[in-house]
């Protein structure tokens, strides 16, 4: 069935009522998802270069640019010579949780979830978020720095060069598979293009005032209001 049962929440092809405790995983985006602010665009702020890296930041989440790892390293470019304490700046002054952020992990935890942030952003940051709602596991990417300045690169890690919709949905799977689960009792919750692959394996999507091809395709698009509204799709109840 399709139907809105609140003005600004969409549900489709949802044909039973749901549970949280039927679901054991719940997968987050950072940027724009769980804050307020696209982390790159914000430190290229510091760089005098937001316009041009916000443009290219667009594109990628509207799915517009094929290649979402070389359109980061582009992004990324333009940051060399910003200095840590511009970053810092941009954590203390602009990062905010999105309005629902704790209320939802709260109610995840609650209901004997486990939270994964998964994140086309950097450490710098999700390491941040991880400790503010205490999240389980992080995937993200890492910046070169130098002498206390961004060198324009990313540093390589064990798992891969860059976290793209391809490691988010990865890495998605990996941790269903380490906790012994099916992708069906994940919940992937997003807003650009590069959260679609890990959306789609999972049993429940979910865009957060997203872009209109994520709105699309998902099992529940959340257009106003916090993402705590998720909670009036998913009764919240004991475990069965």
């Amino acid at each position: 069935m399709s139907h809105t049962p609140a003005p600004g929440l969409v549900l489709q092809g949802i044909t039973a009522p749901l549970r949280l405790s039927d679901f054991k995983l719940i997968a987050f985006d950072m940027d724009s998802t769980l804050i307020n602010i696209e982390c790159i665009d914000e430190i290229a702020d510091a760089a005098g270069r937001k316009a041009e890296v916000a443009a290219i930041t667009e594109a990628a989440m509207r799915g517009e640019i094929a290649d979402y790892k070389e359109s980061l390293r582009q992004r990324v470019a333009l940051l060399r010579g910003v200095s840590v304490a511009h970053m810092q700046q941009v954590l203390d002054e602009r990062l905010r949780l999105n309005p629902g952020a704790a209320e939802l992990v709260r109610a995840c935890k609650t209901a004997g979830l486990k939270t994964l942030l998964v994140s086309g952003g950097f450490t710098f940051f999700t390491d941040v978020v991880q400790g503010m709602l205490g999240i389980d596991w992080t995937r993200s990417n890492v910046l070169e720095l130098q002498d206390g300045l961004l060198t324009g690169r990313l540093v390589n890690q064990a798992w891969g060069d860059i976290c793209d919709g391809e490691e988010k949905r990865r890495m998605l799977l990996q941790t269903c598979a380490g906790m012994g689960i099916a992708p069906a009792q994940a919940i992937a919750m997003g807003d650009g293009a590069n959260d679609l692959p890990m959306m789609s394996v999972a049993g429940l999507s979910v865009a957060y005032h997203a872009k209109p091809a994520v709105r699309e395709k998902a099992m529940v698009a959340i257009n106003s209001g916090g993402l705590d509204r998720l909670l009036e799709v998913l009764s919240v109840g004991p475990r069965r």
